[in-house]
């Protein structure tokens, strides 16, 4: 029977972090797969750390890390992945943004051999998206369009935050980024590897303004921005 790692970085997302919790426990996945639920608390100040505690306590499926100061998502990412077991892998946001229903879209090409690593697009799907900012989508675009040109790849949205990976090919790489810089390494870095088979599947998406949480900035686009220059030219896998 195989089973699905999902790695949940979490900081200060006391007001979503058990809802997402429950969408991820009604799923039911394909071929009677199971779950293995990964949360890192990245140092929360709030009261996340004291509810995901309360949940894995009572979750035979959940374990959770505990980070004794914030480090970011990539940090977050490679400290679950060193306890995933799972067969396959993927990261999951601790708000409300990406939806779990779509679990089953992004394991299809994995499951019927297809893929190695599937990206969720928030631009090629015919579901629900919510309206947001101009300039993160010129923004989105723009990345895109850069580390497609540096990888080779077709990709629609390379900063996506669903992606999943099959175990392996996500354990082979030697990630190194700590904050969100993690997006644009993973694709440069996976883009190497010999014969990898990618695919895009379009999701939902409902994003969130900053007074709803949303932490990803201008800094963070112009981080990725070096992140796609330093993976792709000056360093390999």
């Amino acid at each position: 029977m195989k089973k699905l790692s999902i790695i949940i970085p979490c900081y200060n997302e006391e007001d979503f972090v058990l809802s997402i919790l429950h969408k991820i426990d009604s799923v039911a996945l394909p071929m009677s797969m199971t779950k293995e639920i990964i949360i890192v608390d990245d140092k929360s100040t709030d009261q996340t750390l004291k509810l995901i505690s309360e949940y894995a306590g009572i979750t035979p499926h959940a374990q959770l890390i505990c980070h004794e100061k914030n480090k970011g998502k990539g940090a977050a990412i490679r400290a679950a992945l060193k306890k995933a077991t799972g067969d396959v892998i993927i990261i999951q946001d601790a708000d409300l943004e990406y939806n779990p229903n779509d679990y089953n879209k992004l394991l299809q090409p994995i499951l019927d051999g297809h893929a190695d690593v599937v990206y969720g697009s928030r631009f090629t799907s015919n579901g629900p998206r919510r309206v947001l900012f101009f300039f993160h989508t010129i923004g989105n675009k723009f990345l895109t369009l850069l580390s497609n040109i540096f990888t080779g790849l077709n990709l629609t949205d390379m900063e996506t935050g669903y992606k999943m990976f099959s175990t392996d090919i996500l354990k082979s790489i030697s990630l190194k980024e700590n904050r969100f810089g993690f997006e644009p390494e993973v694709t440069a870095k996976i883009s190497r590897i010999k014969n990898i088979r990618i695919y895009e599947v379009g999701i939902a998406y409902y994003g969130r303004e900053y007074h709803e949480g949303k932490k990803i900035n201008w800094r963070d686009g112009l981080w990725g921005f070096w992140c796609i220059i330093k993976y792709n030219i000056f360093q390999s896998r």
